[in-house]
């Protein structure tokens, strides 16, 4: 299968909203090179393509199989969030299907008095958040807190930790973890 690389190097430059200028600056190249290429009146060595995939930064072997045809989806409604939770902890993960994710996005909502388990939770990675609505006891190693509306939490996930509604109304937290847990 043979590629166009002048069209594939200008839909990628699109992709991530590059001008033909931004990306020579970044490349370190002469904006007309990068014209020449996508019109595909130059063909680009190896290291000269090399060196203007740097500017965006992407590999060429990124670059080679990339299929802009199948780009991953950017945008997810609220049906589209999928609930890997219970009827008390809703835990309604960004990206599901999403091959590949080097991170877990989740919109959370413990109901209250509702918790992750009597069991301390330890897994490898990182995982921060922020309380959005209510209040969240959040237990880590052999620190508690209680945190408000508006404040957050970031730690290492491979130490001990829970989570626990204490309030009389629904937690709601925006969570971000890395690598992905669900």
């Amino acid at each position: 299968m043979s590629i166009d690389v002048g069209a594939h190097l200008r839909a990628v430059r699109q992709m991530y909203g590059l001008s033909q200028r931004e990306l020579a600056k970044r490349a370190g190249v002469t904006n007309g090179m990068i014209s020449l290429i996508e019109q595909n009146r130059v063909s680009p060595s190896v290291s000269s393509l090399k060196k203007v995939l740097d500017g965006i930064p992407m590999s060429l072997s990124e670059f080679f199989t990339l299929d802009l045809a199948q780009a991953p989806q950017v945008f997810f409604g609220s049906d589209e969030l999928t609930n890997l939770g219970s009827d008390d902890v809703s835990l309604r993960l960004v990206a599901a299907r999403r091959p590949n994710r080097a991170m877990s996005i989740l919109h959370e909502c413990y109901a209250p008095g509702a918790d992750t388990g009597e069991e301390m939770l330890t897994h490898k990675g990182e995982e921060g958040g922020v309380v959005v609505r209510g209040t969240m006891e959040l237990t880590v190693g052999g620190s508690s807190r209680v945190l408000q509306p508006g404040e957050a939490y970031y730690f290492s996930s491979s130490v001990p930790h829970r989570f626990r509604n204490p309030g009389r109304e629904e937690c709601e937290i925006i969570s971000a973890s890395t690598p992905p847990t669900f």
